[in-house]
This record gives C-alpha cells, structure tokens and sequence, in this order.
C-alpha cells in the first residue's frame, strides 16, 4: 500500500517529470478534433487524457509518466468532463488513451447488458466497444459508484442494503451526477431493480466530491452516490448499502485505448502498470490528494511509480 512517507527519488525521475511537464500541455478546448482547428497528435504520440474527477487524473498520470519513461512520446489532454464528454474526445481523435472502469463503460454502450464479474465484463467490452478501440489488461484496483447514508438514517430506518430501501414508504431523494438521472445503476435501477417507487435525483455535479458529501451530511439528500474509494466515506462514517441484485456491475480500472496506439510498446508498459494497481492503494492516494497536504495528481503518481519500480 502506498505510504505518506515519501520513497527516495531515483536517478532519472527529475528528468522524467520534465520531459511530461513539457510535453503535457492540454489545449484550451481538449475535445476539439482537428478539424475545429486543434493541432492533430503526430504519428506515435500517445494522448492521454482523463475524467474530471481527481483519482482518474492520477491514474492518467500515471499512464503518462510511465509511457514517458519508456521512449514513447506522450500529451495531456487531463479532466475534459465525464464519461460522455471524453469519450467523444476518443472517438474525434482528440485523445487516444485514458484510464476508465470497466462496468460503467460497459453499460454505457450496452445497457441492458447481463454481465456483472469482472471477468464477463471485461470479456463483453471486446463486443461492445465501438471498431478501432480496446481495453487492455484490467487492474485488481476497483472503484465502483456506491450509494451511501448516514449512520443515523441507517439506524432510524434500519436500513443497510438497496434492498431494504422499497420498504420505507418515504419520498427519498438522491445526490449524484446529473447523468445518475439516466443510467441503468441510477434512479432506473433503484426504480426497477429494487423497486423503490419514490426516489428523485438531485443533480450535483462533482462526482461524489465535497459537494456531494456535504448534501448528504446536512440532509439535503437522504442517499449519496460516491465513489467506493473516496475517503470521505470512512472520514464520515456513512453505511454503504449493499446491492445483492449486482446493479452496480465491477468496476475495474483498464486502459481504454485506440487501436492504432495501442503498439505492442504501449501495451506492455500499460499492462505492466494494470498488473501492479490495487483498490488500497487508490484509497491510499486518494487520501494524499484530498488530505492536508493536498499532493497533486502529478506528484502522487511519480512516487507510485518510483514505490513500484516502474520507470
């Protein structure tokens, strides 16, 4: 697990950083294609990009520094939006990589999809991504959306699983991305999985962030839906409501990546990377960026890499 204590810098991380910090400038419009009048990526550079949410921009970063490392030329293209957003940008061009989860990405091109392991869900994505795109290896590390009460509304309600929620018989109300509206392991699912009849979403758009977190704490919302490895939820001590029914599919990091970038090179490195990240220590570098010292994203993966041994 990563540590607070920092790992001696070996040789050659200075000049590693350097040469991301040169070459991972995002563009005023990161979604532009080329033809908006952005500068296409030259032969065999390797866009990265990521989500708008702190721990993707980590693991982007990672990426980065590590493609980097290894002789291959890369950009940055970080936090262009959510999930719609970024994979507009991949398929216009405008990246060729970013870090994503496998469930969700899933359900985002086939909805009514029945996988649920890791292992089905990554094997559907093979049939399920658009032509001219794949994920490589998935990670043990896993983030998985998760909805989230307070320890008094579990207690008054006796409420601890998604399934006991039917039975309340109380209007609820929900705190999560403004697309929770709409997708399967949103208000649908709790509506037609679990059949809770009364349950509308506020829209906050943060992802689970402080925004989200303080929604639930003050009662603006009755459930929260945060990420599974954001601190606040041990920091808070909210109860995660359980899913039996396997409405939230797993939720594994892998590389999404275009086919004509994805070089036997690049899938090593990124592979190499897949085998190595676990879910403690996304918590555990999560809790870095969002703890006193707020460690940037950049600097989080460079001692990642540097603790696995890496570059």
């Amino acid at each position: 697990m990563l540590r607070n204590t920092k790992s001696r810098i070996l040789g050659g991380a200075v000049a590693v950083i350097a040469a991301v910090a040169m070459v991972g400038c995002s563009s005023s419009n990161p979604t532009a294609p080329p033809s908006s009048g952005s500068v296409a990526p030259a032969s065999g550079t390797v866009v990265v990009g990521s989500a708008q949410f702190p721990e993707n921009e980590i693991i982007a970063q990672i990426y980065a520094q590590a493609l980097t490392a290894n002789g291959i030329t890369v950009e940055t293209k970080l936090s262009i939006g959510q999930r719609d957003v970024y994979l507009a940008a991949l398929q216009d061009g405008s990246i060729n990589l970013i870090p994503e989860y496998s469930g969700n990405l899933l359900q985002f091109y086939d909805p009514k999809t029945t996988a649920t392991s890791s292992d089905e869900v990554v094997a559907a994505l093979g049939d399920a991504l658009p032509s001219g795109f794949e994920v490589l290896d998935p990670a043990k590390a896993e983030d998985k959306d998760s909805y989230n009460v307070t320890q008094k509304f579990s207690t008054e309600n006796n409420v601890t699983s998604l399934a006991d929620l039917a039975g309340l018989g109380i209007p609820l109300k929900v705190g999560g991305n403004p697309e929770l509206g709409e997708r399967p392991y949103g208000i649908p699912g709790l509506k037609d999985i679990y059949g809770v009849k009364d349950v509308t979403l506020v829209p906050i758009s943060d992802s689970g962030g402080p925004l989200t977190v303080n929604a639930l704490v003050d009662g603006t919302v009755d459930l929260a839906d945060i990420y599974s490895t954001t601190p606040a939820i041990t920091q808070n001590k909210f109860v995660t409501l359980a899913d039996p029914k396997n409405m939230i599919l797993a939720q594994n990091v892998v590389p999404l990546i275009s086919s004509a970038a994805a070089t036997d090179e690049v899938k090593a490195v990124l592979n190499k990377i897949s085998a190595n990240l676990t879910t403690a220590e996304l918590l555990a570098m999560n809790e870095l960026n969002q703890g006193d010292k707020k460690e940037s994203p950049e600097t989080i993966a460079k001692d990642w890499l540097e603790q696995k041994k890496l570059f």
